[in-house]
């Protein structure tokens, strides 16, 4: 089945609350197509029968769990986060913190082997085998998902778009991260009419500077997108809550596939509130990333006259040391924006 809510525009979306929903079992042809829709208009969407293992996501979640539920002073030794590693409150360098707790790791094999001991005292090679090979099949879905983009997009090279997450030197990271239930917030604001809109945020607005984000949760709410078509009510931006699905994964277009598609596709705008329910969340986000060498620039074919060059060249690495430098919610992608006859190492 594909749902045909992929073909709604942002008004309908806000006001149905539906979230772009895509069977990837279904014919290729159609996908496809509705994958690219989904990534022009809103950057997100849902997918299903995705082919990632049952068992797999419930032994990755069992792992993050046990660690989490760790003494704070053994989750430290995982730390501190620069920026990789163990971290609390705190996010990134530029003074944004957060309702939640995350370890954040390199999706290379021997950095998560050789962190492990101090990740799990009690078996660090099930944790690094369960983390590994939860990265190669998630890492499979994104590299499937950006060749139906390659496709869709009609790219001389369909499989341009995935090569750089498969390279061996790719920059790819997996996150965990922790949003402990706030039993107390919910019982000070249990009389309050509009109490979604005083919950606490949990991590910050922001982009994935990344080419593309698969983020799995359990049955617990907090996600939201922001909606670009409107700026809300004066002004103000428009929210749309993702509705928790364990059995799905949630794709999220980064900064780089924006790029390289020349703003075609939309890098989305996202939170995750502070959680209030019966119990804690948690979710665990694939950041699919080049080698930190790889030249960003947007592709031929997405240069027309309709639509001109919009984005300067620029390193992978450039790019990280760009976005460390800015808090979460500064739109990165400014900076590079290309002047008009800018053809810098094209």
């Amino acid at each position: 089945m594909v749902v045909a809510s992929a073909t709604l525009g942002y008004t309908d979306i806000i006001r149905a609350r539906r979230i772009p929903e895509i069977d990837l079992s279904q014919d290729r042809d159609r996908v496809k197509d509705l994958v690219v829709k989904a990534c022009e208009e809103f950057g997100f969407f849902k997918v299903i029968k995705h082919g990632v293992p049952e068992e797999l996501i419930t032994r990755m979640e069992s792992a993050g769990s046990e660690f989490f539920a760790l003494p704070a002073r053994e989750k430290m030794k995982a730390g501190p986060p620069t920026p990789l590693g163990y971290g609390s409150k705190t996010i990134g360098f530029n003074g944004d913190v957060g309702e939640l707790e995350y370890l954040l790791l390199h999706a290379n094999p021997a950095f998560v082997s050789n962190k492990a001991v101090l990740i799990s005292k009690k078996d660090p090679s099930k944790f690094s085998y369960v983390v590994n090979e939860y990265v190669d099949a998630v890492r499979q879905l994104s590299c499937e998902i950006l060749a139906m983009v390659g496709e869709g997009l009609g790219l001389r090279d369909s499989g341009a778009l995935s090569r750089a997450i498969r390279d061996s030197e790719s920059d790819c990271l997996v996150r965990l991260n922790h949003y402990p239930q706030m039993v107390e917030e919910e019982e000070e604001e249990e009389e309050d009419d509009n109490i979604s809109s005083r919950r606490r945020v949990g991590f910050g607005e922001h982009s994935d500077p990344q080419i593309l984000s698969i983020l799995h949760s359990n049955d617990v709410d907090g996600l939201q997108i922001r909606s670009p078509a409107d700026g809300g009510v004066d002004g103000a931006a428009t929210w749309v809550p993702v509705p928790p699905d364990p059995d799905a994964f949630f794709v999220h277009v980064g900064d780089l596939l924006q790029a390289m598609t020349n703003g075609r596709l939309v890098s989305v705008r996202h939170r995750a509130m502070a959680n209030s329910s019966y119990k804690s969340r948690l979710s665990i986000v694939f950041f699919g990333a080049p080698p930190l060498h790889s030249l960003i620039s947007p592709l031929p074919e997405m240069i027309t006259p309709a639509l001109p060059r919009r984005y300067k060249s620029f390193t992978w690495a450039e790019y990280k040391k760009t976005m460390y430098s800015l808090r979460l919610s500064h739109n990165r992608l400014d900076l590079f924006r290309a002047d008009d006859g800018d053809d810098e190492r094209r």
